[in-house]
């Protein structure tokens, strides 16, 4: 928790002598310090996101950015800011900071973060962004944007992967500038998501922030969309954001089609870096086929699509009978499955409705244009995948427009401490979690507290892996466990190498002298069919 706090001092002034900068060339989407910090993020993120193509996001990319954001830092005097505030404000924050950090200094319980998350930034700062790297192990694919921020910081600044504590302080920093009292009902929410480098942290914070901005009438419209397609290069899911900034644009403010320049340029951004590491523009969905000649094996990407179908239904159904289903079983399926996830979608829906009326009897110009946004990029989470995890932000975007103007400061305060209460009782003692909540599988995942989180944040370390080699590629796999949180690169998922085989495929270096060269896939020979085979013997025998 010190440690985190620590951490946080020293990488947010350089956040906004690096935003200060930012400034100069964009402009500022609002005045205060969590604009500029904002404007930081952004900078360096895509900035970090065009040096990976070249270099690893090592020590010596953070080293000069940190010493450039401090050096602005103190030149433009941005220190003087944090007087802005009165005592009683000083006194909220700081209370409402160390809560984050005590709440961020829990074992990472998510799964991602031990499958995705880690090995992603472990590629990123060993080499950067790697040419078809989702042959490895598809879902290194990804390369989420925010997980090229989080590496860049993670040499020393941030060797704890919590960087999403940091942007809960920036969060909490907004809040009280703007005195939108309502999004404090939101933080102990997202306090379940600082554990881990999770991007649905930032894209909910960024995306609750713009849409405050949006209703607020900020007029900056070319920042506004250049912003929106920052949070959806972070998670596609958040394709709402950009839509809705681009209605409020064209229709509201009425701005030129110059305001869409900035935006474009981050969207191509983007789009070049999904091509690198995957294949197609965007991940995982293999449409506008280029061609690519290290884009993965139709067979690899089709067993992804079908294990998207099966998360959709939480595995309670097989694909086969999924396929059978008709289009109400579909729905009664979904809306009836076992457990917790049952609940949320019928809530997804009952939101949705209650949404949908208040819009009509509002008649604003305003909550419509939100309502369409959350209701397209409802129609598409529905119809590819409809995981509660693609559909969370919705929940806050519609509490967001129905209570802003309802709940106070006192409200607001007393609803936040509430459920702060509530969660760090669920974190100190997960078992209270698994006995009223079974079906909410991440509890059972969740470590205990331990006194010396007080001091430094948990982490796990395993290292125990195992070595095979196949063609030109020596590849590692954790041993008696299923992810390579911990497993020295290039590691490949017990899971993938296991679909390859049977695909009759196996990932290869393009040059095995030079790993940055990148990734293809290669048909197997016989003899390296049963050398695979082997290896699968070996995994299943000692995983």
């Amino acid at each position: 928790m010190i440690l985190l706090l620590l951490s946080s001092i020293f990488i947010i002034p350089a956040l906004m002598g690096i935003g200060k900068l930012v400034e100069h060339f964009l402009g500022s989407l609002y005045p205060g310090i969590s604009g500029n910090i904002i404007s930081g993020i952004v900078g360096i993120s895509l900035i970090w996101s065009i040096l990976a193509f070249f270099f690893p996001l090592n020590i010596y990319i953070e080293i000069p950015t940190v010493l450039i954001g401090f050096l602005y830092f103190f030149k433009e005097k941005l220190f003087l800011n944090l007087y802005h505030f009165s005592k009683k404000e000083r006194l909220l924050a700081l209370s409402i900071i160390l809560i984050i950090a005590f709440c961020s200094s829990y074992y990472p319980y998510i799964l991602d973060h031990f499958g995705y998350y880690v090995p992603t930034i472990q590629w990123l700062t060993e080499y950067g962004l790697v040419k078809g790297i989702s042959n490895l192990d598809l879902t290194l694919g990804q390369m989420s944007i925010w997980h090229i921020f989080q590496a860049g910081f993670s040499n020393f600044s941030d060797p704890f992967l919590r960087i999403n504590a940091v942007i809960l302080i920036i969060y909490t920093i907004y809040i009280i500038e703007k005195k939108s009292w309502i999004q404090l009902c939101f933080l102990p929410v997202l306090l379940l998501f600082s554990q881990s480098p999770s991007p649905d942290l930032p894209v909910i914070v960024f995306s609750l922030i713009l849409l405050n901005e949006i209703v607020s009438g900020n007029r900056k419209t070319s920042l506004l969309f250049g912003f929106s397609i920052f949070v959806f290069a972070i998670k596609p899911t958040m394709i709402w954001l950009p839509i809705l900034s681009f209605l409020y644009s064209i229709l509201i403010v009425k701005s030129n089609v110059k305001s869409l320049f900035f935006g474009g340029a981050v969207l191509l951004l983007f789009f070049v870096k999904n091509i690198w590491t995957f294949g197609y523009p965007i991940f995982p969905v293999s449409v506008i086929d280029l061609g690519i000649s290290w884009k993965p094996n139709p067979e690899i990407l089709q067993k992804s699509s079908q294990y998207a179908i099966l998360k959709t239904y939480d595995m309670q159904y097989s694909y086969q009978e999924i396929q059978n289903f008709s289009w109400w079983e579909y729905a009664k399926n979904w809306l009836l499955l076992h457990g917790i996830k049952s609940k949320i979608n019928i809530l997804f829906i009952l939101s949705l409705l209650v949404f949908t009326i208040f819009a009509f009897l509002k008649k604003n110009k305003m909550v419509t244009l939100i309502l369409i946004s959350i209701l397209i990029k409802s129609i598409l989470v529905l119809l590819f995948s409809a995981q509660y995890r693609f559909f969370i932000d919705v929940f806050f975007v519609i509490f967001f427009v129905l209570f802003f103007k309802q709940l106070n400061k006192t409200t607001s305060i007393a609803a936040f401490s509430g459920l702060s209460i509530v969660l760090i009782m669920f974190l100190t003692f997960p078992s209270l979690l698994q006995q009223y909540l079974p079906s909410f599988r991440l509890g059972s995942f969740m470590g205990p507290f331990e006194k010396k989180q007080l001091y430094s944040p948990s982490v796990y370390h395993y290292n125990s892996f195992d070595s095979f080699k196949t063609g030109n590629l020596k590849f590692n796999v954790s041993k008696n466990y299923p992810y390579n949180f911990d497993t020295p690169v290039p590691a490949i998922s017990r899971s993938y190498i296991i679909d390859d085989i049977h695909a009759g495929i196996f990932p290869q270096y393009i040059d095995e002298k030079n790993v940055k060269k990148g990734f293809i896939w290669k048909k197997l020979t016989s003899k390296q069919i049963k050398d695979a085979q082997n290896i699968i013997y070996s995994i299943k025998n000692t995983h």
